[in-house]
């Protein structure tokens, strides 16, 4: 089942029974008489908490972490700044834990070569998309080495930026960068949140990656394996650009625009999956290359 991405833009209380988020307006003042709202936790999968003055119950927190909801928190810029995670999360978790922890480096190093493989093959799907100038990204996906040794990602990313968007706009992606850098974070961020719970739910410590190594990021597994995902937002972000230039804010339109990224139809091991339980099996797939069930990661491609 597809599980649910709800953002909460409007100040309320949320809590727990009988199986379902309520969201309650009673404690807010000009919103009293608003009715409830009630959500099945079991349906939910990201729940997006963006404005300053939402209210919840830590029980509604316990069982939101218990059903693997990814609970992402944002700042006043309504810009992800928070992610809530469970501890226990899969039956295998101890035994996977172990064979993550015990991955040899030549494995990794293949992992790493088939993940970067799969993110410059999707960008070039999207610049073939809007005509643009894409072979040099083929020839780079099918010479990328074990480990990515000749930096093959680096090679192409500075390509893809230069074509992806009209030369109008004079993009250069960097996270702070003006628009539509903007609307890249926010997507990112889904997608980022989306993968962290697919792991959790894989048995698998988010915290320790194949390639990316950071003291201080507790996702550095999420952030390898979204890779292959990034260019689903990119595709998401060029279609709203070509029909409007108003980017600056993040509206509300433009949210609900992103929010459906993890409803986004991928192809993956030739079959049509939505982009959320596409991540669920990328994760699953990675966790058997690390016990040796497997020798490749399922990645994903358009359709």
């Amino acid at each position: 089942m597809i599980k649910r991405t709800i953002c909460i833009e409007n100040a309320c209380f949320l809590k727990f029974a009988n199986g379902q988020m309520v969201v309650s307006y009673s404690h807010i003042k000009g919103l009293e008489d608003k009715p409830d709202r009630t959500v099945p936790i079991e349906d939910l999968g990201m729940l997006v908490l963006e404005h300053q003055q939402i209210s919840l119950t830590h029980y509604l927190l316990d069982k939101l972490v218990s059903a693997n909801v990814a609970v992402i928190t944002c700042n006043d810029t309504h810009h992800p700044t928070g992610l809530l995670m469970p501890l226990e999360s899969n039956t295998l978790q101890s035994e996977r834990f172990r064979a993550q922890i015990d991955a040899s480096e030549p494995l990794k190093k293949q992992l790493w070569q088939q993940t970067v493989k799969a993110k410059i093959t999707n960008q070039a799907a999207v610049l073939k998309k809007w005509n643009a100038k894409h072979n040099l990204l083929i020839n780079l996906a099918a010479s990328v080495k074990s480990g990515d040794e000749g930096n093959n990602e680096a090679i192409a990313a500075a390509h893809y930026w230069q074509q992806l968007f009209p030369p109008a706009w004079n993009f250069y992606r960097k996270r702070d960068g003006v628009p539509p850098n903007n609307l890249l974070n926010y997507g990112y961020a889904i997608v980022r949140a989306g993968m962290a719970r697919a792991i959790a739910g894989a048995g698998l410590l988010p915290t320790l990656g194949i390639f990316h190594r950071n003291r201080y990021n507790a996702y550095c597994l999420a952030d390898d394996l979204m890779e292959p995902y990034r260019p689903f937002v990119d595709m998401v972000v060029r279609n709203i650009i070509d029909k409007t230039s108003a980017v600056e804010t993040l509206t509300q339109e433009l949210k609900i625009e992103l929010l459906k990224i993890p409803t986004l139809d991928v192809k993956l091991d030739n079959d049509k999956s939505p982009l959320m339980v596409a991540m669920q099996r990328t994760a699953v797939s990675v966790a058997k290359c690390y016990t040796g069930e497997q020798r490749k990661m399922l990645v994903p491609n358009f359709i």
